[in-house]
Formats: C-alpha cells, sequence, structure tokens
C-alpha cells in the first residue's frame, strides 16, 4: 500500500456503507492515524440519512491486530500512551452511539484492540478460520481496555481466562461464548454479511435508531429504570408515522413505506 492511500476506505450501496480498514501491510494496526481516520468516517457516516447499517472490514490478511506497536514503542511518554487509548476509548464508545446498526465482517485475525472493536460492534459474523484473541499478556502488557468490551460480551470467567492466558479462540468457540454472532465458511461470508445487513435495512430506520440508543442505555440501568426507559422509548416509538405505517400495513396486508426520518432522542 502506498503512503497516499486512505486508512479507510468506504463503499456505499443500497443503504449499506462498508467501511474497510487499508493497512493490510501492517495487519490494519490501530495507530493514531487509523483511530482518527476511522473515527472521522464513522461521523460522516453517522450524519448520512441515506445510511441505514454499516459493515466494518478489514484489508489484506488481518481484520486487524490491535494497536500499532512499533508506534507504541517510538513515543514511550506516558502523555502519549493517554492520548492513544482515550482517543481509542472514544472511538469505540462511538460506535454503540451510531443510530446505524454496525455489523463486523471478521475475515482474519483480531486481537487486543482488534478483538475489543469486533466486541463494540453491535453485530460480528466471521469466517470459521477466523481467530480471536486478547493477547497483550503475552508482552507483558494486561489488555485493559478490550476487558471493557470482552466482559460485556462474554462470560466473566471465560472472558478473564483469555485475558490472562492470551490465547487464540476459533470462530467457533467465539460464537458460543456470545463475542460474536456466528461463523461461517469464507466463501459463505460477504453473502451472509448482506443478508442480515438488508434484513436490518427492510426495517424502520427510526424504530433502529431508538431501539439502539435504547438497548445500550438500559444494560448500565437496574431493572426498575430501564423497564422505565423503555416504556418511555415505547410511547415514544408509538407517536413516529412509522409506526403508524408499519402497523396500517399490517392490517392492510402490504408492505410498509418507512420514512427516511429517525426518532428523536426525546419526544
Amino acid at each position: 500500500m502506498i503512503e497516499s492511500e486512505p486508512f479507510v476506505l468506504r463503499s456505499d450501496k443500497d443503504g449499506i456503507a462498508t467501511l474497510t480498514l487499508n493497512r493490510p501491510a501492517q495487519y490494519n494496526a490501530l495507530s493514531m492515524a487509523m483511530i482518527e481516520a476511522l473515527g472521522s468516517t464513522l461521523g460522516q457516516v453517522a450524519e448520512d440519512p441515506s445510511v441505514r447499517v454499516i459493515v466494518l472490514a478489514g484489508a489484506g490478511k488481518a481484520f486487524s491486530a490491535g494497536h500499532d506497536l512499533k508506534e507504541m514503542r517510538a513515543h514511550p511518554e506516558k502523555a502519549f500512551q493517554q492520548t492513544l487509548f482515550s482517543r481509542c476509548g472514544k472511538l469505540m464508545n462511538s460506535l454503540l452511539t451510531l443510530p446505524q446498526p454496525v455489523i463486523a465482517r471478521v475475515h482474519g485475525i483480531a486481537t487486543a484492540a482488534g478483538c475489543q472493536l469486533v466486541a463494540m460492534c453491535d453485530l460480528a459474523i466471521a469466517a470459521d478460520t477466523a481467530r480471536f484473541a486478547v493477547s497483550g499478556i503475552n508482552l507483558g502488557l494486561f489488555c485493559s481496555s478490550p476487558s471493557v468490551a470482552l466482559s460485556r460480551n462474554v462470560g466473566r470467567k471465560r472472558a478473564f481466562e483469555m485475558l490472562v492466558s492470551g490465547d487464540f479462540v476459533s470462530a467457533q468457540e467465539a460464537a458460543q461464548l456470545g463475542l460474536i454472532n456466528r461463523s461461517i465458511a469464507p466463501e459463505q461470508l460477504d453473502d451472509a454479511v448482506m443478508h442480515l445487513a438488508r434484513n436490518i435495512c427492510s426495517k424502520s430506520p427510526s424504530a433502529i435508531a431508538a431501539g439502539k440508543r435504547l438497548f445500550y442505555r438500559q444494560l448500565e440501568m437496574g431493572i426498575e429504570a430501564a423497564h422505565q426507559l423503555a416504556a418511555e422509548t415505547m410511547a415514544c416509538n408509538m407517536m413516529t408515522a412509522d409506526a403508524g405505517e408499519g402497523i396500517d400495513a399490517f392490517i392492510e396486508k402490504r408492505p410498509p413505506v418507512w420514512s427516511s426520518r429517525r426518532m428523536p432522542q426525546q419526544c
């Protein structure tokens, strides 16, 4: 890859924006520049009402091998490390606040912060040849940041085992653990990802955006507060044109025609 090539490639088709990490020679390492490029691209996509689903992919052999270790060693000062991990954390959190669902298309290894990136996506489909690890411990570095996402997808004991062993898990095991939705033969990966993306595209963008926002907020709440928030979200959802259209279409036995408008955060 020549240096002038973008760190993130974007391709749009039928409401699906595919963002491809584009440092194949570096196994799509999350350098400072890559983090900034991906964050900027996601910000642009978030404001694009024509985009209904985001697919996150990697160029070359790997999905992402995590942080750029050479860059980290070239900047040993604590201030750089704090800035790097803070910006990476903001990038990861931004995936949850996007109005569109994000599907990770994992064709190769996803390690350390690359595994964190998979865990932070709303959905993930992997080739059955892909492998996952939080392997910083092998280098004397506990994967603290990836542990946040990993422990919210995988059971506590298995997550901790991955963190303290640094061992790889297969795509099949990752699916069993809940890190990804499913594993599939490599030649079927694109079809499976697009099938899921098109399915989501066929639903109301307003309901999807509101539902995603509710889903992550309620996970951090106690059950009583979660039910209160869910009730308010349902009431707001019922006030939208899409809800009326969807119910009328069901009664009239016809396909619904959704609005492109998203439900506001408050109604």
